[in-house]
């Protein structure tokens, strides 16, 4: 299913409130989360958590969404592009997170 163009910048708005969430999330939730998961890269690992949990809640949101308008299938591949044009954006988050931490 393509996404309605009012439905993609909906989407589209909520990913960018979810990136500006990251820094206050990662300072509270991750104070050191390179050492808990015993991951080389911290930065790696909370890029990589931030776009799965973007990616969750997308699905949800459209969910609702969908299911109130009456729409159908969803696809993954085009809620990962939006989310994946946005990766500098959630990549500067976690490195400015890490940086004031």
């Amino acid at each position: 299913m393509q996404l309605d163009p009012a439905t993609r910048r909906s989407l589209d708005s909520y990913v960018q409130r979810r990136i500006l969430e990251i820094p206050g999330e990662v300072r509270q939730s991750f104070p050191s989360a390179g050492r808990i998961w015993k991951c080389g890269s911290e930065p790696d690992f909370l890029y990589g958590y931030y776009i799965g949990k973007i990616e969750e809640g997308s699905l949800r949101y459209l969910l609702k969404a969908t299911r109130a308008s009456g729409g159908g299938y969803l696809d993954m591949f085009e809620i990962r592009g939006v989310i994946e044009s946005h990766r500098g954006e959630i990549r500067a988050a976690v490195d400015s997170a890490l940086t004031v931490r």
